[in-house]
């Protein structure tokens, strides 16, 4: 009837009109440029083409109707089949797994049969599993037996790498480890995959499976190339290549990670990659280290570099019905945890971690440009995904130069003031500023910065979740940063002229945030925050009137799997261009440990207000839960002109301590133990005081108002009134201005605070102007009465939320001696707005 047919329906007299082939080309121009014209474009269509001149507009109306409706039909089945396609190849791919796991069951069920008959023989099992091709030692899955030195000629090599291939498919497909579904991961067809990390095995594994919108080939191609989707990754040199008989090549490859943290040196790998084509018509790349090979090249130690392991590792990437790709990921790795600090070593020995930043990140990669080929839009500030992804990767691997420092790539280190807490380096390459030529200004002065600073400083956290802390960061910069380095940033990133900043505590004005972009699953996002209110530093500096600054945040999501942490930034010119210089500074977050008990998915950043607890004990800071450590890195990032060197240096290192006395405060207020967080209701406070204050607050509100409060369970007033659903506060009356000195679960939740920094607001703050007139005027009337009743209205928390209520209620508390104790409040079906 309408679209590419050559009849169409005329709704005026029940007719049918049939288009000539020329009419329907006709309107097919139009639809193409303009699929829903007006009725002034509809008739001028007529008028400038004569074949549509039979034709009536409304029936020209009903045609792009159709057209619209058919076009619509048409990418609704597209998009059905795509993901019918998809259901399918996940469907097989549960299925293989679900092969595998019965494969597994029957090994472990062989396994404890085996022990039970033979218990003296539990500490020398060896068997072999021909189903699998693996081996099972001594209880465990020893995957990688330690041979003896091997030959490292061509046909050497291509032994080991036969060898590599078969050891790496019985990982990827078989059961040569015990694999175990990582904490938080659910399989489904929206998801990045299935994720496995290893149980019981030699070092670290990870393992991934998923669906990719890529051709094999295009999968195996980016895959090889790590340095373009492994933020880790610091170089990959292939050395030499061979060819094999069966069309498969032999690679060999120095690869150097950086350190993801000060307090640990940089990994470095001399391995095997071996790709080939297998009969079924699968990709299989596989590798391993050659670090016990002789006759042969080998690769001698690298200095500020520890030499670790990859196990048989690799990828299998088979064709899917329909399009894209079914990809196998194993990750194998033993990174020699010796080499680090005790305390970090749950770094190098966490499959999660390996998992996280290794495994997953190859999936998500792959999944961002399957992406940014189906949707090439224009996202933030006209860029397409591209060019952000590649932003993104500069914000990061400029971090990591600053974090590890290599001396080859132009840091040198400066002396130390005599402590340790701050390292300082310099780095005066020209690669490193990117700018070309020095700029001329008004003024007539030309100036560019020679050279970056650097600051940097890593720290251990304790008993507070990553994300949380980074979100913190993220959202309340005024807490930690000081605007003047970022003006001064700001002015050095313009190659003009500019003076060393003065500090102006508590000028800092605010920021904007402007999203950019996000990657797949919302993992990591982009966005430009524009500094405001900072105007009175033109009068110091030669800066432009705005300041941005491009951002990269990541493992921000509570819900989440706890992971790294990060939030990078660099201040960019207002013009965003694809070649200026990006001198990225920021914090990383990483996890110790994966113990995550006791953390609420659904906690709120309440310390906008709790800040001030940093001066308190120890002692009531940390509480028996939660108990997480992680490591926090912290690098700031300076361009400066050499003359300027002693200034900048004693600047950064007072500015970087600084920044670690804020992290601090805000760690001890963000803590579990200071959220009295439970796995479900917190639990009521339990000194003797409470429990007095429970009893007079129920004995006064049903002497004044006639009714009870509180449904005693058994005779625990103070459970009662803890978990009772209205927010019940107390406030001081005998200081001013009045403070709160105690809130129950509900009014905690409405201000948004805890008990320990409740006694940091004011009855004051709470009320909006209206409610503050009315809170003026009705007090005294509290006082002689004993109660009063309030209209609903709007109240704030303490994070600057909008709280309305229905009513409250304020009453007068008594103590045993009928003396007045305190004022307290009862807001009834409060809720945010």
């Amino acid at each position: 009837m309408g679209g590419g047919s050559n009849n169409s329906h005329n709704i005026d007299n029940g007719k049918y009109v049939r288009y000539t082939p020329e009419q329907v080309e006709a309107l097919e121009r139009l639809y193409n440029d303009c699929p829903k014209p007006s009725s002034m474009r509809r008739q001028q269509l007529i008028r400038e083409c004569p074949i549509l001149s039979n034709i009536e507009p409304k029936q020209i109306k009903v045609w792009f109707q159709n057209r619209r409706c058919r076009e619509k039909q048409r990418k609704e089945a597209s998009r059905l089949q795509a993901v019918n396609r998809k259901l399918t190849a996940m469907n097989k791919l549960l299925m293989e797994e679900n092969d595998r796991l019965q494969k597994q069951v029957s090994h472990l069920v062989y396994e404890n049969s085996y022990f039970r008959q033979h218990p003296q023989n539990q500490g020398n099992l060896a068997t072999t599993d021909t189903s699998c091709e693996s081996v099972v030692t001594s209880g465990q899955h020893h995957l990688t037996p330690q041979h003896q030195p091997r030959d490292a000629s061509p046909a050497g090599l291509l032994s080991i790498a036969d060898e590599t291939l078969t050891e790496f498919i019985s990982k990827a497909t078989g059961t040569a480890v015990e694999w175990v579904q990582m904490p938080g991961m659910k399989p489904g067809p929206d998801s990045i995959g299935i994720v496995a990390i290893s149980h019981g095995c030699t070092g670290i594994a990870a393992r991934a499976c998923g669906l990719v919108g890529l051709d094999p080939t295009r999968v195996a191609e980016i895959l090889k190339d790590r340095p373009s989707w492994l933020r880790d990754c610091r170089s990959l040199d292939i050395v030499n290549v061979l060819s094999t008989a069966n069309g498969g090549t032999l690679e060999l490859i120095y690869l150097q990670l950086y350190a993801p943290t000060t307090l640990a040196p940089a990994r470095d790998f001399w391995m095997l990659r071996y790709t080939s084509v297998m009969e079924d018509g699968s990709l299989v790349i596989c590798e391993r280290s050659l670090n016990n090979t002789q006759n042969g090249p080998s690769m001698p130690p690298s200095p500020h570099f520890v030499r670790a392991e990859i196990l048989p590792s690799g990828y299998l990437i088979r064709p899917c019905e329909g399009g894209g790709s079914i990809l196998h990921i194993v990750d194998h790795f033993d990174l020699e945890p010796w080499s680090v600090p005790e305390v970090l070593r749950s770094l190098y020995e966490s499959s999660t971690l390996l998992a996280q930043r290794t495994t997953m990140a190859a999936l998500r990669y792959l999944r961002q440009i399957s992406q940014e080929i189906s949707q090439p839009n224009v996202s933030g500030w006209g860029r397409r995904p591209a060019a952000l992804r590649a932003l993104s990767q500069r914000l990061s691997r400029g971090f990591n130069e600053a974090v590890n420092g290599f001396s080859d790539e132009g840091w040198s280190m400066l002396e130390s003031d005599g402590i340790d807490d701050v390292t300082l380096l310099v780095n005066n390459s020209p690669t490193k500023m990117m700018i070309t030529s020095s700029l001329p200004f008004s003024n007539g002065f030309t100036s560019m910065p020679s050279a970056v600073l650097c600051a940097k400083a890593s720290m251990l956290l304790q008993n507070v979740p990553p994300s949380i802390l980074l979100r913190f960061l993220r959202e309340h910069r005024q807490e930690w940063a000081d605007n003047s380095i970022d003006a001064y940033s700001a002015a050095a990133i313009k190659a003009g002229p500019c003076s060393l900043p003065i500090p102006r505590p508590g000028s800092f004005g605010g920021q904007v945030i402007l999203p950019l972009a996000h990657t797949i699953e919302n993992e990591e996002f982009m966005e430009v925050i524009k500094l405001e209110s900072l105007g009175h530093y033109q009068e110091d500096m030669m800066m432009p009137a705005d300041i941005f600054l491009l951002q990269m945040c990541s493992g921000v999501d509570e819900n989440a799997v706890e992971s790294c942490a990060e939030l990078i930034f660099a201040p960019i010119d207002a013009s965003f261009s694809d070649d200026a210089p990006i001198i990225p500074s920021g914090f990383r977050i990483i996890p110790l440990d994966s113990k995550s008990e006791g953390l609420s998915p659904n906690r709120t950043l309440d310390l906008a207000s709790a800040l001030d607890v940093g001066s308190r004990t120890a002692g009531e800071s940390c509480g028996s839960r939660g108990n997480t450590k992680s490591v926090m890195t912290i690098a700031f990032q300076l361009a400066f002109e050499m003359h300027m060197q002693e200034n900048v240096a004693s600047m950064a290192r007072q500015y970087v301590r600084s920044v670690i006395a804020s992290v601090q405060r805000v760690a001890l207020a963000l803590s579990p133990s200071s959220h009295q967080l439970s796995g479900g209701l917190r639990p009521p406070p339990a000194s003797p005081e409470a429990h007095t204050l429970a009893r007079w607050i129920s004995h006064s509100y049903r002497c004044y108002l006639g009714v009870e409060l509180l449904k005693p369970n058994g005779t625990d007033l103070l459970k009662s009134l803890w978990h009772h659903p209205d927010a019940v506060m107390c406030c001081s009356i005998k200081a001013l201005p009045s403070v709160f000195t105690f809130a129950n679960q509900a009014g905690l939740d409405m201000l948004e605070t805890t008990l320990v920094a409740l006694q940091d607001i004011t009855l004051e703050k709470i009320f909006e102007n209206n409610g503050k007139k009315t809170l003026c005027s009705e007090f005294p009337q509290i006082m002689q009465q004993g109660f009063m009743c309030i209209d609903g209205g709007i109240c704030v928390s303490s994070m600057g939320r909008a709280v309305t209520y229905e009513k409250a209620v304020a009453w007068k508390v008594l103590n045993d001696e009928e003396d007045p104790h305190c004022i307290c409040f009862m807001f009834l079906n409060w809720s945010f707005i």
